[in-house]
């Protein structure tokens, strides 16, 4: 029997089948999101961990702010973290998010949110069913700015400073 380290958590694993790459299924998912997710973000030390209520927390389970670098992490500890319910990212140093709430139904996009998203001007870098599985985040690449709220039957929310997004990794094909 072979002995190696999980892609997942980082631990010792002695391996029964030949080729595992993971100790566990949570392994498994965390190792499958980190393909999704596009190095323009987990090469960011932006990255804390999220309580189920969606309080920050750092790696080691202390508050964390989305102003305070202090309490950030790299993609690689905040993954590998148990600590809270998921994983969060900060936005800012270039990257924002277009968070639509409410636009699923049944699966599918509403016709305002594909309006939304087809009249997005800067570069997507990924796309994002959110943790209520309702709702979709588009990361973009984009200058700080203040935040905007659209709440006029739409639910819109577009911020790139001073925020972070509880990250799913659950990716969301955008229509073309």
């Amino acid at each position: 029997m072979e002995s190696r380290v999980c892609e997942g958590c980082g631990c010792g694993m002695k391996l029964f089948r030949e080729g595992a790459r993971t100790c566990s299924a949570k392994c498994r998912k965390r190792v499958s999101r980190r393909g999704k997710l596009p190095a323009a973000m987990t090469s960011r030390d932006r990255w804390i961990r999220r309580t189920a209520s969606k309080r920050p927390v750092t790696v080691d389970g202390r508050p964390a702010s989305s102003t305070d670098s202090a309490t950030w992490s790299s993609f690689s500890a905040a993954s590998k973290s148990s600590v809270g319910a998921g994983l969060g990212f900060v936005l800012g140093d270039g990257i924002g998010c277009i968070d639509l709430d409410h636009c699923m139904v049944d699966g599918r996009l509403s016709g305002w949110a594909r309006e939304a998203i087809e009249s997005i001007a800067e570069p997507i870098l990924f796309a994002e069913v959110s943790q209520s599985g309702e709702g979709i985040h588009v990361f973009i690449e984009a200058p700080e700015a203040p935040g905007r709220k659209i709440r006029d039957g739409r639910n819109i929310e577009r911020y790139t400073v001073g925020r972070y997004i509880a990250v799913t990794g659950k990716a969301f094909s955008l229509p073309s």
